[in-house]
């Protein structure tokens, strides 16, 4: 069971940075600071004040950068692989096994790949409303974001369990979403051309 617990927490918080980069991190840092949540030896240093601080900047000057229009979609192209880096790590942070390398493969595959698949749907929401709202409805779509991100990182750390039955739910979710906006643009790419 202990073992369970770790991979929901590790994935859960790994999805969450398909949302933000840095809060799962912040999140994790202060709930290992209160005692709320045990961290492997080598990510101690997560809960240190240099840490949290740092943690607690960047997400902010994240959350802040998400409500600048032109920023956010810049921002989305770089966001994929810093997500993906993130969900390993936090993933990696958390998972706890009898093998080290099924840890990191299980951080790897599982952690990395949650992040990727919620971070190509928000990229790909993003992308369909500054088409449709020449960016005007962003700030709604990055409210929405930051609030996942913070929710989904709570609910690893509280019940590890209900976060790792989530992460197929908001996959599937991102799925369907990003296959409505990807037909959109078709039809409207077929409209323009007719």
């Amino acid at each position: 069971m202990e073992i369970l617990l770790s991979v929901g927490l590790g994935i859960g918080l790994a999805a969450a940075c398909g949302f933000r980069v840095f809060l799962p991190f912040l999140v994790m840092g202060v709930a290992a600071r209160s005692g709320a949540l045990d961290l492997s030896q080598d990510f101690e240093w997560m809960a240190r004040t240099p840490a949290l601080l740092a943690f607690g900047i960047a997400a902010a000057l994240e959350i802040g950068a998400y409500y600048i229009p032109w920023l956010d979609n810049l921002l989305d192209v770089a966001a994929m692989p810093a997500a993906v880096t993130a969900g390993v790590a936090v993933a990696a942070a958390n998972i706890e096994t009898a093998s080290p390398l099924l840890d990191w493969a299980l951080a790897a595959v599982a952690g990395g790949g949650a992040a990727a698949g919620i971070q190509t749907g928000t990229s790909l929401l993003r992308g369909a409303s500054t088409m449709a709202t020449a960016g005007i409805g962003n700030p709604v779509i990055s409210t929405g974001e930051a609030g996942s991100a913070v929710g989904l990182s709570l609910l690893a750390v509280a019940l590890p369990l209900v976060a790792l039955a989530a992460v197929p739910l908001l996959l599937l979710v991102v799925a369907v979403i990003s296959l409505r906006v990807v037909r959109r643009r078709a039809l409207t790419a077929q409209r323009a051309e007719s």
